[in-house]
């Protein structure tokens, strides 16, 4: 009797281990995809755009040393693994700054030579080549949504917005200030996140003009990015540009809802960093923020004050559950992290730079789900 009662005691316990390990196994992390053998360690990427499960680009720059510009890359993901693009006729130096697409036969990517101009590349299905861009008009960035192109850009010290209308750019009104990032839902309405004099502003465009709203009054505070989910529901988020506190002087991260009515400051599990991101889970909503060189007070009297932070928010629609970045052998946490959701799944894409060995950089790719 007293070996069939171990006997099954064991059992029970194997089988205990084996739910443990198995739901060990299957809780979802980010993990790190790895780029290219060929892709110099100082490499970064600055942006992405994802199709479906087996169809990305990223964008960036490679070779980047001391004293050289480095070369405009462009990486393709096959579902399997991530490929140096060729780009034939395109030898420029410079760096690719971001990328947008309307469908995967009209991709924009923007950049700037190492003179400072602008650059403008368009993959049509079967290649990538250069097209013209805007005369005068220095470029920054790109993006795409409901079937709109715009670009971001400045002349003479001035900002631009261009539409893509039909074959050409149609230039359109400012809202005042600076604009650091779109959400584009339709030609006549798109969010603008950015800054004014009193602030970190959000605007909204209705195809005539722009309306603006102050979101947070702090000096110097600003919003980069913004996702629009409903009329009632629209997110940014940025830093609060407060300056002061321990050694290095970090700046809150700053995170704002709009309910259809006002404006509010959402609480965020860290105290120090920079939202540089939000990406839309697959319903649509707000599903990640990413928080570069997030921190953390640590315990009272711990030295130093500060421990890591979360790099990775997931909202659940009422709170927010923590991830790091996992550990890379031979390079430090990134300092540039950019969000791409996976359309049809909920996977998501991010991008960026690593601190490398020697006080270098390295591209950085993880991946979650």
């Amino acid at each position: 009797m007293a070996r069939r009662l171990l006997v099954a005691a064991l059992a029970v316990a194997m089988t205990l281990l084996a739910v443990m390990t198995t739901a060990t196994a299957q809780t979802p992390s980010w993990r790190h995809v790895p780029v290219p053998a060929q892709v110099r360690p100082q490499a970064g990427l600055n942006g992405a755009v994802a199709f479906g499960p087996d169809r990305a680009w990223a964008v960036g720059a490679d070779a980047v040393g001391r004293a050289a510009p480095g070369f405009p890359l462009v990486l393709r993901w096959n579902g399997t693994a991530w490929q140096r693009q060729g780009l034939p006729g395109i030898r420029w130096q410079g760096e690719l700054l971001s990328i947008a697409a309307t469908s995967p036969a009209a991709v924009w990517a923007v950049g700037r030579d190492a003179a400072g101009g602008a650059r403008l590349l368009r993959f049509d299905g079967r290649a990538w080549s250069e097209s013209r861009p805007p005369r005068g008009v220095v470029l920054t960035d790109v993006v795409a949504g409901g079937g709109e192109t715009w670009l971001i850009g400045a002349r003479d010290g001035a900002q631009v917005l261009l539409r893509r209308d039909g074959r050409g750019w149609q230039e359109l009104p400012v809202p005042p200030g600076a604009v650091y990032g779109l959400h584009i839902l339709a030609a006549d309405d798109v969010w603008a996140a950015g800054a004014a004099n009193s602030g970190a502003a959000v605007s909204h465009w209705d195809g005539k003009a722009w309306q603006q709203t102050i979101v947070n009054r702090f000096p110097r505070s600003a919003v980069g990015s913004v996702l629009a989910v409903s009329p009632t529901e629209v997110w940014a988020g940025g830093t609060a540009g407060f300056i002061g506190g321990p050694p290095g002087k970090p700046i809150p991260p700053l995170l704002v809802r709009w309910d259809g009515q006002a404006w509010s400051r959402v609480i965020m599990p860290t105290d120090f960093g920079s939202v540089s991101s939000l990406a839309p889970g697959p319903s649509g909503a707000l599903g990640w923020v990413s928080v570069a060189r997030s921190q953390k007070w640590g315990p009272p009297g711990s030295h130093p004050p500060l421990v890591p932070g979360p790099d990775f928010l997931a909202w659940n629609g009422q709170s927010f559950a923590e991830y790091s970045e996992p550990t890379v052998a031979g390079e430090g946490d990134s300092y540039v992290l950019r969000l791409t959701p996976v359309p049809g799944t909920s996977a998501v894409w991010s991008v960026g730079r690593a601190a490398g060995p020697e006080s270098t950089f390295a591209p950085r790719v993880l991946r979650f789900g």
